[in-house]
C-alpha cells in the first residue's frame, strides 16, 4: 500500500511543478493591478506630455515626458511588476525636484500599452524609450539616468549594459528570478522551470556607467542580501544606499537624507563624464 501513497504524492508533486511552470507568467507580471490610470501627472502640479512609442515588433507604448526648466540630465524610469506609470508620480516629482526631466513608460500590457509583458518584450521595450530620448529627443547618451525598482531594476540595468548610459540606479531589485523563486519556493525545482531569467547580477559586471543601489533592510518581498550582492558585483564607482522600510513602503523620495544621497550620487557621477 505504501507505493500508493508514494505514487499519488510523486503525481501530486509533479501536477504541482507543472502548474507553476505554466503559470510562470502570472507570477513575475501583475499589468492588471491597476490597469487603469489613477491620476495624470497635471493632478500633482506636474507639466507634461503623453508620449506614444513604437517598439521593433510593433508594440505601442504609452509613456509620460515630463520636462523641467534647465535641466541636469533626464530620468529614464522603468517600473516594477504591478501597477502603472500613475503610481510613479512621486518619483517624477523627486527628480523634478533634483532638476531632472523623467520619462515614466509602461511596459507592453501595462497601462494603456498594447501586447503582453515577456522578458524579452520588456527589453524590446526599453530599447525603443531609449531610442526615443536619444532619436528623437536628441539627449546624448550620456546625459541620461537609467532607473529601475524591483523588475524593472533588472530592465534597466539590461539596456545600461547594451547602452552607454551616464548613471544606473537600481532600487529593491532581485538579483536573478530563479535565485529569488528557489526562495521563495523552496520546495520547487525553480532552477530547473524557470522560463524567466532577468540575470541582473550577471548584466552588472559589464555595465560600464556609474551604479546606485537602493535597498532597505526591511524588505521582506526580495531581501537586503539581493541587495548587496548587486553592489559586490556592480563595477566602480558604485554606491550602496541603505533604506528602511518594507518593500512596498521603502522608497528613496520619503525621507530628505535618502533624497541628498541620491542627488550627491547624480553629481559624481556627471563629474565623472566630464
Amino acid at each position: 500500500m505504501w507505493w500508493k501513497v508514494a505514487l499519488f504524492l510523486a503525481l501530486g508533486y509533479a501536477a504541482l511543478v507543472g502548474v507553476v511552470y505554466l503559470a510562470q507568467d502570472s507570477l513575475v507580471y501583475f499589468p492588471n493591478m491597476g490597469r487603469a490610470h489613477v491620476a495624470t501627472p497635471a493632478v500633482h502640479g506636474l507639466a507634461y506630455e503623453d508620449v506614444f512609442l513604437k517598439t521593433s515588433d510593433g508594440e505601442t507604448l504609452h509613456a509620460w515626458w515630463l520636462p523641467v526648466t534647465d535641466a541636469r540630465g533626464t530620468v529614464l524610469l522603468f517600473h516594477g511588476n504591478a501597477g502603472n506609470i500613475s503610481h510613479r508620480m512621486e518619483y517624477a516629482r523627486m527628480f523634478r525636484t533634483l532638476g531632472y526631466h523623467t520619462l515614466l513608460v509602461d511596459y507592453r500590457g501595462y497601462g494603456k500599452s498594447t501586447g503582453t509583458p515577456s522578458e524579452q518584450g520588456t527589453y524590446a521595450d526599453a530599447t525603443a524609450a531609449w531610442q526615443w530620448l536619444t532619436t528623437t529627443r536628441g539627449i546624448p547618451n550620456r546625459e541620461i539616468v537609467i532607473f529601475g525598482e524591483s523588475l524593472g531594476g533588472a530592465v534597466a540595468c539590461w539596456l545600461a549594459r547594451e547602452r552607454p548610459a551616464g548613471a544606473l540606479i537600481i532600487a529593491s531589485t532581485f538579483t536573478s528570478v530563479p535565485d529569488l523563486g528557489s526562495e521563495v519556493y523552496g520546495f520547487l525545482p525553480v532552477r530547473l522551470i524557470s522560463r524567466f531569467s532577468y540575470d541582473t547580477r550577471e548584466c552588472l559586471p559589464h555595465v560600464k556607467a556609474p551604479v546606485l543601489v537602493i535597498h532597505s533592510a526591511d524588505d521582506e518581498i526580495i531581501p537586503v542580501a539581493h541587495g548587496r550582492r548587486l553592489f559586490e558585483a556592480a563595477r566602480k564607482p558604485k554606491v550602496f544606499l541603505e533604506l528602511a522600510g518594507g518593500h512596498n513602503d521603502g522608497f528613496v523620495f520619503m525621507r530628505a537624507e535618502w533624497v541628498k544621497a541620491l542627488g550627491a550620487f547624480l553629481t559624481g557621477a556627471q563629474r565623472s563624464l566630464f
